[in-house]
């Protein structure tokens, strides 16, 4: 039987072999002259992974519904404008200025369908010049791919979490206002509320407000609209929440209650003085594990119309000793407790119901990457619909990053009590550092256009490991 040798099996060389010393070790050689010319090369190659996976999920046409209803035909659209947007923060820039140095990048080019990429003018003015409605379809967009990924996995329980963020800038632009800022006392800042899923790591939803609101402004109707929306795709899913004592009152526990919704809300100490009283009469505490201590009782404030489950916790804590330390005196060190309440109608024990509340801080990793690393922080220009459209931008290079990921990997784990997310996810700087950022030539032997990089193993089985699973997915 003749076995054509185009069709037999590579097997790679796993031997290890020595190296001599001659074949390691080099001269200092002078610095290199410097030239620049004009070559089809880029600095992102690992974008190929990004432009498979935008055609299999149509994200370019997505972008164009949402901003059609506008007049005129410039040359570059403002779906396109949208879409170099959320490509630059992939690619882990910051400023709209910052695109001067990759404009010539031929991968960058090839992804957003362009043969010259836009001016920084350019950019700016397709910002200023976009509508409300155009914010809002771009949110609807972003909602439904999250929506999208939570009907495709068929989950059983859905976790939703709600807290505020703030965006501070230094400039004057439309919007903003002076409010509380823990960081930047007295700077301009748009406060956002977010909705974000646990289980998968994205933000379903943002409600856009200005820096000086409370945390709980327009809250209730915006849980409300986000609930809707899951229940719409998902009216069999048990839907859950963990909310901030921002958001503590009786009209929001209603309607969670009434509409079948776990939830777990932390209670402020500051308005119910009878906490302090039944905290400092308590005698038993019974043990969570070695340092949380809890009891629970049903209880219902003065100005609320039911009782609900309030469970009381104690966390023990070294106290702070301000006096004069002599290294030569034995000096004990004196234990504390710091308190926590929270309401609840979860039916579960103590310990998961605890657990499940404290699994929320998950969600300030989710705005720490935000910020760091897709530039949510970032204040581009003055006009409000603008700077909306650029806080979407990073949202979907976030939701985007971690949407490619669930398309290529399974799951890692079940559902915890804290809710982890069901993927180990690797965040967006990962992503650049170890497959995006890597360089490049556009080649085209034979006629055929081949995107040729450096031989490295590692690299080529995680790339080519997910372009399988991309093309599987489209076939």
């Amino acid at each position: 039987m003749h076995v054509d040798q185009n069709d037999m099996p590579i097997e790679k060389e796993t031997t290890k072999v020595k190296h001599s010393k001659a074949a390691v070790r080099g001269k200092a050689r002078p610095a290199l002259g410097i030239r620049f010319e004009p070559q089809n090369l880029t600095s992102y190659s690992g974008l190929i992974l990004f432009q498979h996976f935008f055609c299999l999920i149509g994200i370019k046409e997505r972008l164009w519904g949402c901003f059609r209803h506008l007049q005129g035909s410039p040359i570059y659209s403002h779906h396109v404008i949208m879409m170099l947007l959320v490509v630059h923060l992939i690619i882990g820039h910051r400023r709209l200025r910052d695109v001067d140095y990759y404009r010539d990048d031929e991968m960058v080019k090839r992804v957003l369908g362009l043969k010259r990429l836009p001016d920084v003018s350019t950019i700016s003015r397709a910002l200023g010049s976009a509508d409300a409605a155009s914010v809002e379809k771009v949110r609807g967009e972003s909602r439904n791919l999250v929506m999208e990924r939570l009907s495709a996995e068929g989950l059983a329980r859905v976790t939703l979490d709600f807290d505020g963020s703030v965006l501070s800038t230094g400039r004057h632009a439309e919007g903003t206002a002076v409010g509380f800022n823990k960081k930047k006392k007295g700077a301009r800042s748009y406060y956002p509320l977010f909705c974000t899923v646990a289980q998968t790591d994205q933000v379903l939803d943002v409600h856009h407000r200005p820096g000086n609101v409370h945390d709980s402004n327009g809250a209730d109707a915006f849980i409300g609209e986000c609930l809707q929306s899951v229940r719409a795709v998902l009216p069999r899913v048990n839907t859950e929440t963990r909310i901030d004592s921002a958001f503590f009152n009786e009209t929001i526990a209603e309607r969670l209650h009434g509409a079948g919704v776990e939830f777990t809300i932390s209670v402020p100490f500051e308005r119910f003085t009878e906490l302090k009283g039944m905290i400092e009469g308590r005698r038993r505490w019974r043990q969570l594990n070695g340092v949380l201590g809890y009891f629970e009782t049903r209880w219902k404030p003065k100005s609320w119309s039911a009782p609900y489950r309030f469970i009381f916790i104690r966390k023990q804590v070294r106290c702070q000793d301000k006096a004069p330390l002599q290294l030569d005196l034995f000096r004990p060190t004196e234990y504390g407790y710091d308190f926590k309440v929270i309401v609840t109608n979860k039916r579960g024990s103590p310990r998961k119901v605890v657990a499940f509340h404290e699994g929320r801080g998950s969600q300030e990793g989710i705005f720490a990457e935000l910020k760091s690393h897709c530039q949510m922080d970032y204040v581009p220009v003055t006009t409000r619909v603008g700077n909306q459209l650029y806080m979407f931008a990073g949202i979907l290079a976030h939701n985007l990053t971690r949407e490619l990921q669930m398309q290529v990997t399974p799951r890692a784990r079940a559902t915890t009590a804290k809710r982890a997310a069901l993927w180990c996810f690797s965040e967006i700087a990962t992503l650049r550092r170890t497959l995006i950022q890597r360089a490049g030539r556009i080649i085209r032997p034979a006629g055929k256009l081949i995107l040729s990089m450096n031989s490295n193993d590692k690299l080529e089985n995680e790339l080519l490991h997910c372009l399988g699973r991309l093309k599987a997915l489209g076939a």
